[in-house]
């Protein structure tokens, strides 16, 4: 995971928060594309492709998150 390393947590964090949780109001696209998944009706190539792409920065930022605790407890 070099490629984790090389980017900068503060980058993933404001991703997270900007692309992340866009558009802000009146609910981010991130927490609609998940009540869809959870509820079954995520079915759209472009609902899919707003999930992946609202959703991809919180996965790295989760991803590195985890990864610096296991350098640190190793």
């Amino acid at each position: 995971m070099q490629w984790m390393n090389a980017i900068p947590l503060p980058l993933l964090v404001i991703m997270s928060l900007t692309l992340g949780l866009a558009p802000f109001m009146p609910e981010p696209h991130v927490v609609e594309k998940l009540r869809m998944l959870f509820a079954g009706t995520l079915s759209k190539p472009v609902d899919i492709f707003d999930l992946l792409m609202h959703g991809t920065p919180w996965v790295l930022l989760g991803l590195k998150l985890v990864s610096m605790g296991l350098a640190k407890s190793n």
